[in-house]
């Protein structure tokens, strides 16, 4: 009898136990099931982020004028040819004037067959108009970007500017500065222009990497400004929102600001950069059309 009160008295005591190494492993087996969903589903697929941009400047023919941003690609480490061979697939569908990247093409050496690779896919992306690219941070710790972007087919705006005529001998200027320079230095070509050019541009677009780079410079005189590199948190968490926010991105971060005239967006970009997995926030691409309402 003094057994069997025994026994029930040490499965009274066990229950507690019993039940906390349920409850743990049960909250194991779902951050293993999250960390294998982050790594191998959230960081593949395409997600296209369409935009509607309404200024009072456009003029007719301006209207209808589509622009893709691609960002963040940081090829060879989730992103491989197949992944872009499909977004530009994508890309080409939408059947932009406009194609701008802005930044991190890899963060990673890459093999002569990746390099070939990323160079035919960026190559392989028409645009009515043209391409434009600027450096990321990534970008500047490897040697063939030049290669890259050129016999891909992109123009370089690395401190510069470029202007793009409609028939009715209206431009547009976009410009693109290398985040990783002197903001002083990297605005010289750009605002020398903007100061003794005696016929304003109807529409000024900035192209960056890094987004919290305006609050170094008068980011007013720009219209548009487009950005990547926070990869809108890469990790994002119900309620809580970006749980990982890299240096360059900690005041500018998500999809969208209103800057009283000037318009931010912030790509979430392709691939992934120091965590391979993306949670909530599948890879993308932003579509912008210029509209009259």
């Amino acid at each position: 009898m003094k057994d069997n009160n025994d026994k029930n008295k040490n499965e009274v005591k066990n229950k507690p136990l019993k039940k906390f190494l349920k409850i743990l492993l049960s909250i194991t087996i779902l951050i293993i099931l999250i960390l294998i969903y982050s790594r191998f589903v959230g960081t593949k697929g395409l997600v296209v982020k369409e935009y509607k941009i309404k200024n009072p400047v456009f003029s007719d023919n301006l209207y209808g004028l589509k622009i893709v941003q691609l960002s963040d690609i940081h090829y060879g480490i989730t992103t491989d040819n197949k992944d872009l061979e499909k977004i530009v697939a994508t890309i080409n569908k939408l059947k932009p004037d406009i194609v701008v990247m802005t930044g991190d093409l890899n963060s990673t050496d890459l093999s002569k067959e990746q390099l070939k690779e990323l160079t035919t896919n960026l190559k392989n992306i028409n645009a009515t108009i043209n391409k434009y690219a600027v450096k990321g941070n990534h970008d500047v710790s490897f040697d063939y970007w030049d290669s890259i972007i050129k016999d891909s087919g992109f123009v370089d705006l690395d401190n510069t500017f470029d202007l793009i005529y409609n028939s009715k001998g209206e431009n547009i200027l976009i410009a693109g500065i290398n985040t990783e320079d002197n903001t002083k230095e990297s605005m010289k070509t750009i605002n020398e222009y903007l100061e003794t050019s005696t016929s304003q541009p109807s529409y000024k677009i900035l192209l960056l990497h890094k987004p919290d780079t305006i609050l170094n410079f008068d980011y007013s005189k720009y219209n548009l400004i487009l950005a990547g590199h926070s990869h809108n948190g890469q990790i994002n968490l119900p309620i809580i929102g970006s749980i990982y926010l890299p240096k360059g991105a900690k005041t500018y971060h998500e999809s969208y600001y209103k800057l009283n005239n000037t318009e931010l967006f912030v790509s979430g970009g392709i691939g992934t950069s120091i965590l391979k997995l993306r949670l909530f926030n599948r890879p993308s691409i932003n579509l912008y059309r210029l509209v009259e309402k």
